[in-house]
């Protein structure tokens, strides 16, 4: 059921059809419409191939559209979700709800405000409300924008195909949003088939550089998901979408080892094997299989291979794939990627998660392409570890086939509609979708799994205001507040007044600092910072007093070059401590900077990791 505040349609459902369309659902259908100029035939000729490889398969695969939660449960498990539960009034407030509620925009906040007080008699909501003294006309604006959402302007300029845009990753994506509310939105062509006539968008790198995923310490990662989802939840209450879930999947349980194991499970066994595994060794093995001897291979992912050969070949992997008797050069390319389809097809739970596949699925109503970016870009990190590492890989070869679409003829739609109904269509998920739904549902899971692969880059970031908000989290914990009855407004002051002395000493112009390098090297590296140095230029430094000046080297292994000098490329600095876990620098990050909002962190060069990197 829907709230008592307005909302187009809900996150899991497309705009329903209307007699008047208000700008919205015309600048929505727009979007469908050309999408009409783009086959779908590679789309229902793979929703045959999964029927036909299902058949005498007891559940049936279905476009994921299932029941969702009833409000107040729904309401319930997002402040569970969050860490805020204890806002439903339940008694003894924690320190970390308080400190987390600190750390959030005023747009963040809404969300938290709505929720907890559906949901109980407690008096709390955002200190911003409170504060009647100083209104803020933005507070003020996303209060009452509920009422007139029927009349905001959403008027959309088309996009220039080809175009670079800057997608601002410093302020949050809902604060950004509201600025909107009565602005105009660009909007794209979707009868552009070539990747490279779509919107590109270079990522605004402040003084901070950019921290891509895998750039943050476990510890820190682990904060991120709680803060994406209150700020999706907020991005979306701004659009006008109602952000729901489905209930967790219940996985069953299964005899096999390789097919149909959820993914935490395969990832278990397979570091039994290979410590430190990110990424199931099957899909590994799948993926290096195609990109040795299938990317070239004309109608790869579209041409099926034999279903017969296929069932076989599952079989045998699983009787001899940790043996290393498998003999993969026997198999044909295309039955090979009929089993990384089937793979995917047969986690016990959708890759994108049975909880925000309808999320996914929904981020195609969101009329301007960037917002659309910025929702994508928050459910990616919102997804457990496992998931997103999975489907990263996927995405990574999915480019590899599109960038051969010369010899393959696999162009980027191509992909996107073969792969569409393998990502969102689950056995797991049984429920029909209603009569006349399906076209719309099918063009928008390709649209969605097209921007995945076309931006992936740019998804696999964690923005800059995530990462101050985890800075922000850090401190405040270890600086163990004491509450009064004023707790919020208390602490919100407390914080102002040490952000401010933080400010004051960022007149300083210049500072010397030490940069360890324990693991490489029994010396440190004095390193005088101005407004101009970098993470390059110390890598640089650290580079010409490791050739030049003799410095006792504690380890060389795959540091210096045969031409005897070192790869600066290999080596990468991270800030560990004060109010970060451990962060791997951007080159291009500015280092007084991040010294005034970061004065007690070390900093320590570090050979590049042998495993991949997740960007």
């Amino acid at each position: 059921s829907l709230s008592t505040r307005h909302c187009p349609w809900k996150m899991n459902q497309l705009p329903p059809k209307t007699p008047v369309a208000s700008p919205v659902s015309e600048s929505t259908n727009s979007r469908v419409e050309a999408l009409d100029n783009l086959s779908m035939d590679s789309f229902w000729l793979e929703v045959e191939n999964i029927k036909q490889s299902t058949e005498g398969e007891q559940e049936e695969c279905s476009l994921a559209d299932v029941k969702t939660q009833e409000e107040g449960e729904a309401k319930a498990e997002w402040l569970q979700d969050t860490g805020l539960s204890l806002l439903l009034g339940e008694p003894g407030w924690e320190q970390q709800q308080l400190v987390l509620l600190s750390t959030l925009t005023r747009t963040q906040g809404c969300p938290c405000c709505w929720r907890s007080q559906a949901q109980s008699s407690s008096s709390w909501c955002c200190s911003a409300e409170k504060e009647e003294s100083s209104p803020d006309p933005l507070w003020h604006n996303l209060r009452t924008s509920n009422t007139q959402r029927k009349t905001q302007d959403y008027s959309c300029t088309v996009r220039n195909p080809g175009k670079e845009e800057m997608f601002n990753m410093d302020i949050a994506y809902s604060e950004q949003a509201a600025v909107l509310l009565k602005g105009s939105f660009l909007s794209e062509s979707r009868k552009l088939k070539d990747g490279n006539a779509l919107t590109r968008f270079k990522i605004l790198k402040g003084r901070l550089g950019v921290t891509r995923i895998g750039d943050l310490s476990a510890q820190d990662m682990k904060k991120i998901p709680t803060l994406a989802l209150i700020e999706l939840t907020a991005l979306c209450d701004i659009l006008g979408f109602e952000l729901k879930r489905n209930k967790a999947a219940k996985l069953k349980t299964t005899e096999k080892r390789l097919f149909g194991v959820p993914l935490n499970t395969l990832l278990e066994n397979d570091q039994k094997l290979l410590p430190n595994t990110k990424v199931p060794l099957l899909l590994q093995a799948l993926l290096s299989c195609l990109e040795k001897r299938g990317l070239e291979t004309e109608g790869i992912l579209r041409v099926s291979g034999s279903q017969t050969r296929i069932k076989s070949l599952e079989q045998k992997l699983e009787r001899d794939f940790y043996s290393g008797l498998f003999r993969w050069d026997e198999v044909h390319q295309n039955d090979v990627s009929g089993l990384l389809k089937r793979f995917i097809r047969e986690l016990p739970a959708p890759l994108l998660t049975a909880e925000y596949l309808p999320a996914f699925a929904a981020v195609q109503n969101i009329p301007d392409l960037k917002q659309r970016l910025q929702a994508l870009n928050l459910l990616i990190l919102i997804l457990p570890e496992s998931n997103r590492n999975t489907l990263k890989a996927l995405l990574e070869f999915l480019s590899k086939v599109v960038a051969r679409e010369n010899n393959n003829k696999m162009n980027l739609w191509n992909v996107s509609t073969v792969m569409a109904p393998n990502l969102f269509m689950h056995k797991g998920l049984p429920n029909k979708i209603p009569e006349g739904k399906e076209k719309q549902l099918a063009e928008g899971a390709a649209d969605v799994v097209r921007m995945m692969i076309h931006y992936q880059d740019l998804l696999w970031t964690v923005s800059s205001f995530l990462v101050a908000q985890v800075r922000k989290l850090n401190e405040s914990n270890s600086k163990r507040y004491q509450f009064c009855d004023k707790r919020i407004k208390n602490l919100l002051r407390k914080i102002h007044a040490d952000k401010d002395k933080v400010e004051k000493n960022q007149g300083e112009p210049s500072k010397i600092v030490k940069v360890h390098a324990s693991l490489l090297l029994k010396d440190s590296l004095e390193v005088h910072l101005n407004n101009a140095t970098r993470v390059a230029d110390v890598l640089r430094q650290f580079q010409k007093n490791l050739c030049q000046n003799g410095w006792n080297i504690v380890n060389t292994v795959n540091l210096i070059k045969c031409n005897n000098s070192m790869d600066c490329t290999n080596l990468l600095l991270y800030e560990v401590g004060g109010n970060i876990g451990e962060h791997c620098l951007d080159p291009d990050t500015y280092l007084l900077d991040l010294y005034h909002i970061n004065p007690h962190a070390e900093w320590i060069i570090k050979q590049n990791p042998s495993y991949p990197r997740m960007f």
